[in-house]
């Protein structure tokens, strides 16, 4: 008989997880964090600084949390002083006027600004779907599956010319999309395009034509466009556009952006989404369900940094020092022979480690041996040379991991004696590399 607990013959039942989060597998990022710390490499893996924010930055911090009125809930759609800043940046950038009291809302960091759009403009049993460009920053799949939609890849594809990739230096920009192909790919299910400029893990700055040809084929469709923008601020000699600022943009756009990139301050986690208040008010409604709200006083304190950056030309100096640690990483790899794609924005280098030759009797652990031959690479790369990177496989669907099974994302938000020592450790890596012809 069974009791009123459920229990049969002596055995108690436990309650059964969701599917999609029964797994107990690592995630990618502690998974090469553990391995790295295990033989105490250089962590060039997660995009995190590995420096100290600016002192005015911290200082606006810290000033934020001794005010008392700083310590309690915020409005959902965030604090005013936030919101004002956050508007005159986007006046300036989208060259419109921006409403805060509609046109904008404050997230927990950009990842929940993100889930609150899928949240607000997918519907859970209607088999509806978003389009992602891969390599697709890996947090885009989860947050569309949870929102009820299904995810739908259209590949960026190296076109180099007569460039071969696994032994020259490639550019960002040579990553392109199929427009025919991302057409192809839409259906009356979509509702969603992503697109996300500049780049992570490629470095790719949409270009002008590219964004109008994105564009026209959402609005054919009448698609959404979420434009995931956390690295506006990083471009290396050349624009930042941001699709909405296109001729009938606005209207189907929202864009999202970060202060942890902004600001180098990745555990503040606060963000934003910018759009017309037809928009932005549903976003607001889930962002409002998801948290109800984000922290008070480190809004306060993202909001001293905007109007304090202004007077230091942070943004300007901050670009310049990524692009002299960009260059530095650079050549750290054309020293040792290794090619790569010269990122044009954001703060991750793609190296093409094809040449390097792990010998057939090397011992790998299941956890990685079950993840496929880009792991492996990273692995070896971590244990044998003492720098850590990211397999940017895990930013592929299953049917175009091939794509990536020859790099190796490393991140340049680092400091200068970071970037020295790892150049020190990759001197031994010479002796494994072999002719690629």
């Amino acid at each position: 008989m069974t009791s009123i607990t459920g229990e049969s013959q002596g055995r108690r039942p436990t309650p059964v997880p969701s599917p999609q989060y029964a797994s107990t597998g690592l995630d990618v990022w502690t998974m090469m964090n553990q391995v790295a710390a295990s033989v105490n490499a250089v962590n060039l893996g997660q995009g995190y600084m590995s420096f100290p924010p600016k002192e005015f930055i911290k200082r606006a911090a810290q000033e934020a949390l001794v005010e008392s009125t700083h310590n309690q809930y915020a409005p959902p759609r965030g604090r005013p002083g936030l919101l004002e800043q956050v508007g005159i940046h986007f006046a300036n950038r989208l060259s419109r006027p921006i409403d805060p009291s509609s046109e904008l809302s404050i997230h927990a960091g950009a990842n929940e600004a993100l889930l609150s759009v899928f949240t607000a403009f997918l519907e859970h049993g209607k088999g509806q779907e978003v389009i992602l460009m891969e390599p697709a920053f890996d947090q885009y799949t989860p947050n569309i599956i949870m929102s009820g939609g299904n995810p739908v890849y259209v590949p960026l594809r190296v076109q180099a010319g007569d460039k071969d990739p696994s032994k020259e230096v490639i550019s960002s920009h040579d990553w392109k999309l199929d427009m025919n192909e991302l057409e192809a790919a839409i259906n009356e299910n979509t509702r969603i395009i992503v697109v996300n400029t500049p780049h992570n893990p490629v470095g790719k700055v949409f270009s002008r034509e590219e964004l109008e040809q994105i564009g026209d084929i959402a609005a054919r469709h009448n698609l959404l466009i979420l434009s995931d923008e956390v690295y506006e601020h990083l471009t290396y000699g050349v624009e930042h556009i941001s699709i909405a600022t296109l001729p009938g943009m606005w209207e189907r756009t929202v864009t999202v952006g970060s202060a942890g990139k902004m600001f180098g301050v990745t555990g503040w986690r606060v963000g934003w989404s910018v759009g017309p208040a037809e928009l932005i008010q549903p976003t607001l409604s889930a962002h409002t369900r998801i948290v109800f709200t984000s922290n008070t006083p480190l809004q306060e304190g993202v909001a001293s940094a905007f109007r304090m950056a202004k007077e230091n030309d942070f943004l300007k100096i901050q670009c310049q020092e990524y692009e002299r640690r960009r260059d530095r990483l650079m050549a750290i790899f054309d020293d040792i022979g290794l090619p790569y794609v010269v990122p044009d924005g954001a703060y991750y280098l793609l190296v093409n480690a094809k040449a390097i030759k792990i010998p057939s009797d090397y011992s790998f652990p299941d956890f990685i041996e079950e993840r496929g031959e880009n792991f492996k690479l990273v692995y070896f790369f971590i244990k044998e040379f003492g720098v850590s990177g990211i397999p940017p496989t895990e930013f592929y669907s299953e049917p175009h991991k091939h794509l990536a099974n020859d790099y190796i994302r490393f991140a340049f938000c680092k400091t200068d004696e970071g970037l020295d020592e790892a150049a020190k450790c990759l001197q031994s890596l010479k002796r494994y590399l072999q002719d690629t012809s």
